[in-house]
């Protein structure tokens, strides 16, 4: 198994977090980088530069961890929904959009390291798993949310249309993964505002 070199300054950074911080950076470039199931626990203490019984007096175990971590970016996840709601109160169809320019921005991440509840659940066959159960309530809660954002654009059909969009955010992470369309932050941008005017539409007769 080969090992990448250290994003630069990432030494000093990692140096100066607490210790539970610096478990979970070093587990998030791991997972990443090598997959859940790929990484064992003396790696991730070695790269958090502490011991294994330091990291489990944190964590009880690796599952934990991994829980935790996308626990983490869950939540930033439902961070970013919060604000595009706050700047665009009771405009539905801005919140849409401002959805969709956030993953936008976010493919080049996706491209250079993964999409995490993707390279997770590839990696969690059981899906009684604590974190495979995190990862379905959190997109569970992100299309409830993204539904309601429809339903305030007008879409006449809000859960179809969230459904729709859904597919083109998860879609645009993956083809980013894959490097298999180009611009894909444009064209995702483009293709969500195209099936919210067809979702809004007067409809004639």
């Amino acid at each position: 198994m080969t090992s990448s070199p250290p994003r630069p300054g990432r030494d000093s950074r990692v140096a100066r977090l607490p210790p539970r911080e610096r478990i979970l950076d070093a587990a998030e470039e791991l997972f990443l980088r090598e997959g859940v199931r790929a990484v064992g626990v003396q790696a991730i203490a070695e790269r958090a530069q502490t011991t294994k019984m330091a990291l489990y007096r944190h964590f009880a175990t690796k599952d934990a961890l991994i829980e935790e971590w996308l626990r983490i970016v869950a939540a930033g996840y439902a961070s970013a929904f919060d604000r595009v709601e706050a700047e665009h109160a009771d405009d539905g169809r801005a919140q849409v959009l401002g959805v969709a320019r956030f993953i936008a921005e976010g493919l080049p991440d996706i491209a250079r390291r993964g999409c995490p509840f993707v390279n997770s659940v590839a990696g969690l066959p059981d899906p009684g798993h604590p974190a495979r159960r995190l990862i379905e309530n959190h997109k569970a809660g992100q299309r409830r949310r993204l539904t309601a954002m429809c339903e305030r654009a007008g879409a006449h059909a809000p859960d179809d249309v969230s459904a729709e969009i859904t597919f083109l955010l998860e879609g645009a992470q993956i083809s980013a993964q894959n490097a298999s369309v180009d611009r894909a932050g444009d064209r995702l941008v483009a293709a969500v505002s195209a099936v919210l005017d067809r979702g809004t539409a007067a409809r004639g007769g």
